[in-house]
């Protein structure tokens, strides 16, 4: 520190021995300064050590217990004794040493006084629940419920709910159970705002239901409107018995109406389910980090010992020149069981949505009701088909003994239970006369149907439904269903949501005429799951080469789709780019059971479930750590929208990488959705049905296709605009798809697109053609390489180690770019290639010889005859 020699208010210089001792008392004053400093460093982390401490945290969880438990005992017994806890401590009764009514003794009678008549009466039993939830987070480690949600909802409903009794039941209820704090508040809004107040409680109340049951006040009609106002008047006498009754009763009519009254009811209801099964959740412990395996998973080494080798003994006497030497084995460092808890303890769970903790799914108002209902079959239409079907039969000698109807929203299906002795054969060769006589568009005959003994006939109904998306959203079955990859495809005959698995299908195929419904079919699987994935475990691979049915997911690239390194656009057009994407998939594949086989896992669902409880695997000693290159994998969906233009233009190059991640892919979360409007033999090859046994046909135009697709007969006899038949290998079922508009995938995209993705689009390992040298790949060109390439390479070289977690740790990327950087340093002979588990091999010795590598690649244009 530099002292002045100068005063500003003297121009004579001061004696040097002064400026010494100043000097020095300031050198001493700071010295004392900064070892106060540390000192209060070193009791704060004295502090955190000790709070670090299960006992101490155990200590202060059990105290917070009782401490809530006596709050409780006191607060909740001053609401009955309150006048007497009054008495007795305003007359000095407590501070004479006598006995208090309250089961909390004197000490409870003055929390009653000051404590709940002082504030917030009946509100302040939040004080012991809050305290409840910190006892049991501090001694278990676990969160009963949510900290931060419960304190806020707990301290508002500490304020609303006295406040409300003192606004309307200030008469019955005393002080002790409002307290003087509501009191206070509801005079002041009473002189301040008047009448306001009321509608100020109700503007409240209504913000608490929308946000405990979002889209409540969808279900309000003025039919409920009317019913509460006669309830009401009921109640005060104004109408008679009569007019209530009547009012109460809804007429019934023989027509079952579907009305769009019955979706919103139903997405209504599913809201109040979901708030519950949230709810059930919390109070289940699903937010409990789950106990790890008490078996040690160490291998003891054994080691001969004690025993004499008196070979070896006789040889050392005998001759003494030779001696043997005996290397110590060093074992390897391992990971105990008890260190493997502890780490989990310590950073708990591997969360995948972590990166995106803030993501909401879209909501049901980006979605339209289509189906107003208005196209139901009547009960005139049901009755004249049944007449001319056993009209038509009957003229054939064909006797029915029973015959029911059951109507769908596009066909309607007659049941018929034929006299005995009629053979099934007959019936079904009447399919062209019962279309004429109905005058219907398509007739399909199922004789028998499966599981019954009946014959079925599906006749079209005169005016169709739509079924809208928004009905298949909101159903009970999609939003309980635990597949892993939900589908919500349409309704069947018996107006029944239709969901499958496609994680269990695995793949699907897709055929049918132009214009009769398969984009729209391909956009009602993506938003299935679109609504019910997060990012962080869904993926898709989008290939378009008509350039504009799925163009409407690209806002959502950084959130859901998957592309190659070098890729301009997140959807593939090009059929070029579609070689390389299918070859790259079939690459992630080999990469994927590398991990699979390293962690023993048989399936994509097993080993995430290892990697997010930091399993060690069976029989070694090693987790599954990101270093050792895991990391969650996310499921990875491929929809081919036009099959058929891909084997016209590439042939074999499209059809080999499909077949192989068809019969491979399954195992390891890659599945495949294909889409063609040519369902013949050549483009639908042997191979290619055999690994898609669940498969789906809009109407085509021949018999002939029908059985391509589906190796039956019938899709020739469909009605088209979404009327399907899907076979899942020992079923035929009959659906109609439900209808999903541009407008409604574009909203449900751009609110996914609003929000925060990740910082790069999801990349697929990068593949390099065969006949294309490094040389012809941005991975070896110097112009193109990564800015980071040399210090990676000076990093790997110094610490002798190929890993990718190493690029990640030291220079601070992402995973991708550090993957792309570790294939530019193999391809510049830097490092070995890629071992599964193992890191990979350093070729270069040293950073000299590093550096001679690095200026032979500058100077001599990457010639790899250099290397």
């Amino acid at each position: 520190m530099k002292i002045p020699l100068f005063n500003k208010e003297s121009s004579k210089p001061k004696k040097p021995a002064r400026n010494v001792r100043k000097g020095s008392k300031a050198k001493e004053a700071e010295s004392k300064k900064k070892d106060s400093d540390l000192d209060l460093d070193i009791k704060k982390l004295n502090l955190r050590e000790r709070w670090e401490d299960e006992r101490v945290r155990s200590t202060v969880g059990i105290f917070t217990l009782g401490l809530s438990l006596f709050f409780f005992i006191s607060i909740f017994s001053s609401l009955f004794t309150g006048s007497e806890d009054l008495v007795h401590v305003t007359s000095g009764a407590a501070l004479e040493g006598e006995q208090a009514i309250n089961e909390g003794g004197n000490l409870g009678a003055y929390i009653g006084m000051y404590l709940v008549r002082g504030s917030f009466g009946i509100g302040t039993l939040i004080l012991p629940f809050m305290l409840l939830l910190l006892g049991i987070r501090w001694l278990t480690g676990k969160n009963l419920l949510p900290l931060g949600k419960s304190f806020g909802w707990s301290l508002a409903a500490m304020v609303v709910i006295p406040w409300t009794c003192a606004l309307f039941f200030s008469s019955v209820f005393d002080d002790f159970f409002i307290g003087e704090a509501a009191h206070f508040l509801t005079t002041f809004l009473g002189n301040s705002i008047g009448i306001a107040e009321y509608i100020l409680i109700a503007v409240v109340y209504l913000i608490a239901l929308s946000i405990i049951v979002p889209g409540w006040q969808k279900n309000i009609s003025s039919e409920k409107i009317n019913a509460i106002f006669n309830f009401m008047k009921s109640k005060s006498g104004d109408i008679d018995d009569e007019t209530t009754s009547s009012s109460k009763i809804p007429a019934t009519s023989p027509v079952v109406e579907h009305e769009p009254e019955e979706v919103e009811e139903e997405a209504t209801d599913w809201n109040k389910e979901d708030l519950d099964q949230i709810i059930n959740d919390f109070l289940d412990g699903k937010s409990e980090a789950v106990t790890q395996d008490e078996k040690s998973n160490e291998v003891p080494f054994e080691t001969v010992g004690g025993e004499k080798n008196t070979t070896a003994e006789d040889a050392a006497n005998s001759e003494d020149e030779i001696s043997l030497e005996v290397v110590e084995k060093t074992e390897e460092e391992t990971l105990s069981t008890s260190e493997h808890r502890d780490l989990v303890q310590e950073f708990g769970e591997y969360d995948p949505t972590l990166e995106l903790p803030k993501f909401q799914m879209p909501g049901l108002d980006h979605l339209v009701n289509h189906g107003d209902g208005a196209n139901m079959v009547s009960q005139e239409e049901l009755q004249e088909n049944k007449d001319r079907i056993i009209e038509t039969l009957q003229n054939f000698k064909i006797e029915v003994s029973k015959i029911t109807a059951e109507v769908g929203p596009t066909v309607t299906l007659y049941e018929i239970v034929p006299a005995p002795g009629i053979r099934i054969s007959k019936i079904k060769g009447l399919t062209d006369d019962i279309a004429l006589s109905l005058s219907a568009l398509g007739i399909r005959i199922i004789a028998p149907i499966p599981g019954k003994g009946t014959i079925g006939i599906e006749v079209p109904n005169s005016k169709p439904d739509v079924v809208s998306m928004l009905a298949l959203i909101s159903s009970e079955k999609f939003q309980d269903s635990d597949a892993e990859l939900p589908i919500a495809m349409g309704k069947t005959i018996s107006n029944e949501t239709h969901v499958f698995d496609l994680a269990k299908m695995p793949h699907l195929l897709m055929a049918g005429a132009t214009g009769q419904g398969k984009s729209v079919g391909l956009n009602a699987m993506l938003v299935s799951m679109l609504y019910r994935k997060h990012p962080s475990s869904l993926k898709f691979v989008l290939v378009d080469p008509k350039k504009v049915e799925l163009s409407v997911y690209n806002c959502i690239s950084r959130h859901y789709l998957a592309q190659l390194p070098d890729a301009e656009d997140a959807i593939i057009t090009d059929t070029d780019k579609v070689v390389n994407t299918l070859n790259s998939l079939c690459k992630e594949m080999d990469q994927r059971y590398e991990l699979l086989k390293d962690a023993q896992c048989r399936n994509l669902k097993e080993y995430n479930k290892k990697f997010i409880n930091r399993k060690i695997v069976p029989g070694s000693s090693k987790d599954l750590h990101p270093e050792r290159g895991h990391h969650y994998l996310p499921y990875i969906v491929l929809v081919v929208d036009e099959f058929a233009d891909l084997i016209m233009t590439a042939g074999k190059e499209v059809e080999t990488p499909i077949a192989r991640l068809a019969q491979l892919a399954r195992a390891i979360g890659i599945h495949l959705i294909i889409a063609t409007q040519r369902p013949s033999v050549n483009i639908i090859t042997g191979t290619i049905k055999a690994n898609f046994p669940a498969r789906v046909a809009f109407r085509v135009t021949s018999a002939t296709d029908s059985r391509t697709i589906l190796d039956a007969g019938g899709a020739d006899q469909l009605i088209g605009r979404g009327d399907m038949l899907m076979s899942t290998g020992n079923s035929l079922i009959r659906l109609q798809c439900g209808f999903v508009d541009t407008p409604e995938v574009d909203s449900i995209c751009n609110y996914i697109g609003g929000q925060r993705g990740y910082e790069e689009v999801y990349e697929l390992p990068e593949f390099v053609p065969e006949g294309g040298g490094a040389s012809d790949r941005g991975a070896s060109s110097v112009e193109e390489r990564d800015a980071m390439f040399e210090d990676a390479a000076r990093l790997i070289v110094m610490h002798q180690q190929g890993s990718t977690s190493l690029l990640q740790r030291k220079l601070k990327l992402g995973y991708n770019r550090a993957g792309r950087i570790v294939d530019q340093l193999e391809d510049a002979g830097i490092i070995g290639p890629f071992e599964g588990s193992k890191a990979r091999k350093v070729l270069i010795p040293d950073e000299v010889s590093l550096e001679q590598l690095l200026n032979r690649l500058k100077g001599e244009g990457d010639d790899p005859s250099i290397i």
